[in-house]
C-alpha cells in the first residue's frame, strides 16, 4: 500500500539557531539517495521550504517545485517528488521545528493536502489558499471555488474548535460539505490542524483515500484535566479497529514513547522503528502491522493541546 505522503522530514534549530538542520525522515528505500542529499542541507531565515515556513510562522505549500524556492528541485524531480507542505511548531515566538510533507505526481494517487486561511480584516469563512490533490482534478475545482464559515466543513470546524479534528467516514458525514466529490473518488477521511497566529487563522486538511491514504491511522491524545498524562480523544484506523474501546482507561505519560515524547520536548517525532516504543499506542499499532509513527504536537501560548500522531 503506498501513501499519499511519500517523505516526512524534520528539521530542527542548529545551534546557532539561525539556520535549519536536517533533524530525521521517513522514507522507503526509492527515496534514499534524495534523504542523503537532505541530510548535508542547510536553510536560513526564509530559505526554501522549511525556512518559508520558519519565517512566515504558519504552514505553507508548495504545489509545483519547478521554477519556485524549493532549493532542492532537481534532487526531488529524480525521486519523483513534486510537491510539499511545511509545518512549523511554535512554542510561543520560538521555533521547536519544521515538518516537510513531500508528495510525488503519481498519476494513481488520490487524496490532498489543502491549507485553508481565514483574515477577518477581509472575510468572516475560511479560503483556500492553495492544495495537491493528485488525480482529484474536480474536486480541486470544487475545492478553489468553496469557501467555508466558522463551523462548517472540515475547514471551518476545525477553526471552531481551535483543535485537531478528525472526520471519518466521509461519505456519510453531512459534517463535510464536500461529501459527494469526495465519495465519487474514494475520499473517505479528513483530518484538520489548526494554526493561530495573531488574529488570523489557518487549517491544514488532510483529505486520505482507501487507495493511497495519507496514514494508516490517525489518533488524537489530549492532556487530562490535571495534565498528568495523556488521553486518547479520537481516532480513524483503516483496519476498522475500534480505537476508542481499545485506549478506554489507557494513557501515555509525558516523555513515553513517541506520543509522550512530543509533549516533552514540544518537538514532533518521528520514529521509523514502533518496537523501540513501549507506549501502548505503539503495542496496539504494532500489533495492526504498522511499523512508523509521526507524532506532531499542536501547541498555542506555550501550552500543548493535542497531539496528532499517523502511523504508517
Amino acid at each position: 500500500m503506498k501513501t499519499f505522503i511519500r517523505v516526512v522530514e524534520l528539521w530542527v534549530p542548529d545551534p546557532t539557531r539561525t539556520r535549519l538542520e536536517f533533524g530525521g525522515s521517513l522514507h522507503s528505500s526509492e527515496f534514499a539517495e534524495f534523504n542523503a542529499v537532505s541530510e548535508n542541507a542547510l536553510f536560513a531565515y526564509g530559505e526554501g521550504l522549511p525556512g518559508k515556513a520558519w519565517a512566515s510562522g504558519h504552514p505553507v505549500i508548495l504545489t509545483e517545485f519547478a521554477n519556485s524556492y524549493f532549493k532542492r528541485t532537481d534532487e526531488a524531480r529524480e525521486a519523483g517528488l513534486t510537491c510539499g507542505a511545511a509545518l512549523p511548531v511554535f512554542a510561543g515566538e520560538f521555533l521547536m521545528a519544521v515538518m516537510v510533507l513531500l508528495c510525488s505526481d503519481d498519476r494513481k494517487h488520490v487524496g490532498a493536502i489543502e491549507l485553508w486561511h481565514n483574515d477577518p480584516d477581509k472575510s468572516h469563512e475560511m479560503a483556500l489558499v492553495d492544495g495537491y490533490y493528485g488525480t482529484a482534478d474536480m474536486f480541486e475545482f470544487n475545492s478553489r471555488h468553496t469557501k467555508f464559515p466558522r463551523g462548517f466543513g472540515l475547514p471551518g470546524r476545525t477553526w471552531k474548535a481551535g483543535m485537531p479534528l478528525i472526520i471519518k467516514d466521509l461519505h456519510n458525514s453531512k459534517g463535510f460539505l464536500r461529501w459527494e466529490d469526495a465519495s465519487e473518488i474514494g475520499i473517505n477521511c479528513g483530518v484538520g490542524i489548526p494554526y493561530t497566529t495573531g488574529d488570523q487563522t489557518w487549517v491544514v486538511t488532510f483529505l486520505s483515500a482507501q487507495a493511497t491514504p495519507i496514514a494508516r491511522r490517525f489518533e488524537i491524545w489530549v492532556p487530562n484535566e490535571e495534565r498528568s498524562a495523556l488521553v486518547f480523544h479520537s481516532g480513524d484506523c483503516s483496519d476498522q479497529s475500534d480505537l476508542a474501546t481499545l485506549y478506554a482507561a489507557k494513557t501515555i505519560g509525558r516523555g513515553a514513547g513517541s506520543i509522550g515524547g512530543a509533549w516533552a520536548t514540544g518537538m514532533p517525532v518521528l520514529t521509523e522503528h514502533l518496537k523501540q516504543d513501549e507506549s501502548i499506542a505503539a503495542v496496539l499499532a504494532r500489533a495492526s502491522g504498522m511499523s512508523q509513527v509521526v507524532a506532531l504536537p499542536v501547541i498555542e501560548n506555550a501550552r500543548l493541546k493535542a497531539v496528532l500522531a499517523w502511523y504508517l
